[in-house]
């Protein structure tokens, strides 16, 4: 498992905005930046899409005070799912990509297999914040929707 201390994987991630499609390196999007992510099991599901995602899109301008430069939701979909689901929630500051294949989620080890419930593979429910591609600090879920929220990540860095 990735942990803190660590470099993000070496993986591209895929993104599709206002009809238009964007593959992206990891390099690209964590080089020099300080960045949080969070990462869902799937979009549409209820906790995702009542809490974890508008949490941070309610939050974005107070983690960008707190020296956040972009805010990544992740899940294991295809990009045209992460853009309609960003639209239905009304996600507009919050960038959208996704890990289609899960390259990035097994690299990190988050992975959790979900098959049971006709899921497949998916990532498991985590938030992060990544200073210049260097992973500084990771809440993890092991059940539910306790620590990988908008206000413990706030917490942490009003803390820093």
């Amino acid at each position: 498992m990735t942990m803190t201390g660590q470099q993000v994987p070496a993986v591209n991630l895929y993104e599709r905005r206002a009809g238009d499609s964007s593959v992206y390196t990891t390099a690209e999007l964590f080089a020099g930046q300080t960045v949080v992510l969070f990462a869902v099991p799937a979009a549409y599901t209820p906790t995702c899409s009542n809490k974890h995602l508008p949490g941070f899109e309610a939050a974005f301008d107070e983690l960008q005070q707190c020296g956040v430069d972009r805010v990544i939701c992740l899940s294991v979909n295809d990009a045209w799912v992460m853009e309609a689901w960003g639209e239905q929630v009304g996600a507009n500051k919050v960038q959208m990509l996704a890990d289609g294949n899960a390259q990035f989620t097994t690299a990190m080890g988050l992975d959790q297999d979900l098959s049971q419930a006709g899921f497949g593979v998916r990532s498991k429910r985590y938030s992060m914040l990544v200073c210049d591609s260097k992973i500084d600090k990771m809440f993890i879920e092991d059940k539910g929707f306790e620590v990988s929220d908008a206000q413990t990540m706030l917490d942490y860095l009003k803390q820093s």
